[in-house]
């Protein structure tokens, strides 16, 4: 049986991460979480004071890059950066790098070489540009209002300060840029499945994932 390729898009606090990676451990497939990969080399590009901007300094640097995942720890090269790329600063600069074509371009190959063994991955554009071919794709959504709520929560968590007006302002620049960028925007493959988890809890979501999942294996 060829390797199985699960994607899930959506927009900025849809649950993406979370669901996905249940999903993936449920089904016994490996989990991409493209989001790290994207805010690793945000985390990258800042800690060189390199802005985003598509220079020779950026491209220079995206010719450097390495990234490799051990479990749910990432590093860049030989330094952990797990807890660095979840911070409030990489929130708010990791869509700006990301609209970038040179850095999208650079980071493509990396995505699409994890597939070999099957995955589940989860994005902006995975079903869209990554992985067009994929045998399941899932748009994940929820109202900016619920998608804010979430990643407060997640702050707190963390044991972070966050306020709801300021992080609902954040998901919504974030989704402007998003939609709106000229590489490969945020946008729902014709072929996936839409579906809203405003007022789903995570188990329902999975749980659905798993139902859509099963008529593709």
């Amino acid at each position: 049986m060829r390797p199985l390729v699960i994607v899930i898009d959506g927009p900025a606090g849809a649950g993406k991460s979370t669901v996905a990676r249940e999903a993936a451990r449920r089904l016994g497939l490996p989990f991409l979480d493209t989001g790290a990969i994207y805010r690793a080399i945000t985390w990258k590009l800042l800690s060189l004071s390199i802005p985003p901007e598509d220079t020779s300094a950026l491209r220079e640097e995206l010719g450097r890059f390495t990234i490799r995942f051990e479990g749910a720890r990432v590093f860049v090269g030989d330094i952990e950066v797990t807890a660095e790329i979840r911070t409030p600063e990489i929130d708010r600069e990791v869509s700006p790098y990301s609209a970038l074509p040179p850095v999208r371009e650079s980071l493509l190959q990396i995505q699409r070489d994890q597939a070999v063994n099957g995955l589940v991955a989860e994005g902006r554009d995975m079903g869209t540009v990554v992985f067009p071919g994929a045998d399941l794709k899932i748009f994940l959504t929820a109202s900016p209002e619920a998608r804010a709520g979430r990643r407060c929560l997640e702050r707190i968590a963390r044991g972070e300060n966050a306020e709801l007006s300021e992080v609902l302002n954040q998901v919504n620049r974030r989704d402007e840029i998003d939609s709106n960028r000229a590489a490969a925007p945020l946008r729902l493959a014709s072929d996936a499945v839409l579906l809203d988890t405003t007022d789903l809890a995570f188990e329902q979501v999975v749980e659905r994932v798993l139902e859509l999942a099963a008529r593709v294996i």
